[in-house]
This record gives C-alpha cells, structure tokens and sequence, in this order.
C-alpha cells in the first residue's frame, strides 16, 4: 500500500512510497518475451488508458473477477480457462510473470483473460470502474514476517474500501495465504471493514473447487503445512 506524503516535509524532501511488493523484476524467457510481443497488443491493458469499459475490452457483457497479483499467472489462466463465460482480469507488477501468463494463455487457447503489468492499487483507483467486480481475488500475497513490515501488507483498511468500491452489491472478496498470522490479520482487517459480511460459518471457508491448488501449495500440504482462505462479500 501507498503511504500518502505529509504536507509538511522540509522543501526539496519526499517521503518515499510504500509498496506491498518488492519488485525483482529479472530477465525474460525468449518466450516470455516472445508471447508479450505477440499477446500484449490484445491482451495487454494499460495503466494509461484510464478508466476502462469492461463490455468494450472483452467485446461482451460477463461476469468479471479480478485477481491481483497472479504471479507466474497459471492459476488464473486455468480458472480462465474454466470459466469461460467470465472476464478475467489480472494484475502484477513483474513482466516475467506477466509474459509467462500470456505463454500458458496461448497454451490453453483462452482468450476470456485480461492482464496489466502495474501497481494494483494505482489501478484499482484509476481503472476500474466502482460496482463492476463479481469477484477479486488475492491469492498468497506476501505476508512481511517482520512486525516492523506489517505496515506494507497489502490488506489494510484503505485497501480493504478501495475492493468494496470495485465489487458489486453481493460480490466477493477471496483471501488466501498459506501463513497463519497473516490469515488472522486478514480476518481481523475484514471483521472491522464496514460493507462486508464473512460467508464462512465461522471463520475460514474450505478451498472452493474454483480456485487451483499451487504445486507450492500441494507441496506444504504433504509437509503438514496449512493453507487459509476468506471469503468475504460485499453487502452494501
């Protein structure tokens, strides 16, 4: 999340932006590259563009979920892929990962899937229209361990109004992370946000068959490991 800057800082100083990632951006496969060249004039939306008109971009009217942060991207292109009467829109800040979810799109032949390479918080307030979202997801963002970087995860109030602004009335809002304490931060941040009511009956909901189960994830459930997901839906 953003900090925004004081107003009273000493002229020719600047409080530095906070981010919820850290951005290690590495080098792209030729075919990563490749599949940006190829896919990105399609496939690709901008930060630029602004506010965005979601029947225009896909060239129909759906259901729309959209993830942030998708990594490598399989995971979304194989609920795309499953889904195929939604829009999918995803966004990451790391090309690789960015052209590596374009590769596995060719792949699969989806064409129902929509990515930017930008910050999501920039594109939450500066793309995406209010009340158009059936469903967004935030799948393992990073938990930052350390108390001292609790202030750079990214769900935190402002973020939290920033999604239900974004949702439809009865949309939801799918967490999940596979470290406990950042699960019971979650639950804490959502319990305290107005607008939004808890689906599970009591606190974490069981993995919904629509999302993937990671390798990474499947690996820390043979090593006992647990993994949380929340659900919460907008409810005015």
């Amino acid at each position: 999340m953003t900090e925004e800057q004081k107003p009273d800082l000493p002229e020719g100083k600047r409080i530095r932006k906070i981010r919820s990632y850290v951005k290690r951006e590495g080098r792209m496969t030729k075919g990563q590259a490749r599949a940006m060249e190829v896919y990105w004039p399609s496939m690709g939306l901008e930060h630029d563009m602004g506010m965005i008109d979601l029947a225009q971009v896909f060239g129909r009217e759906a259901p729309v979920v959209l993830e942030i942060g998708f990594g490598m991207g399989k995971s979304l292109v194989e609920m795309a892929a499953a889904e195929p009467d939604k829009n999918f829109i995803g966004i990451e800040v790391h090309g690789p990962g960015v052209g590596a979810c374009l590769m596995y799109a060719e792949e699969l032949g989806v064409s129902n899937l929509r990515v930017y390479e930008h910050d999501a918080v920039e594109i939450l307030g500066d793309c995406v229209p209010d009340a158009s979202l059936d469903r967004v997801q935030l799948y393992f963002p990073d938990p930052w361990h350390k108390k001292r970087h609790h202030k750079r995860r990214i769900v935190q109030p402002e973020f939290i109004e920033s999604v239900r602004n974004k949702l439809k009335i009865g949309g939801v809002f799918h967490m999940a992370t596979d470290w406990e304490h950042y699960a019971e931060h979650m639950l804490e941040e959502m319990r305290e946000a107005p607008g939004f009511s808890n689906t599970a009956e009591k606190d974490f909901v069981p993995r919904p068959d629509f999302r993937p189960l990671t390798k990474f994830e499947a690996r820390g459930q043979r090593l006992g490991h647990g993994a949380w997901d929340l659900i919460f839906a907008r409810d005015k």
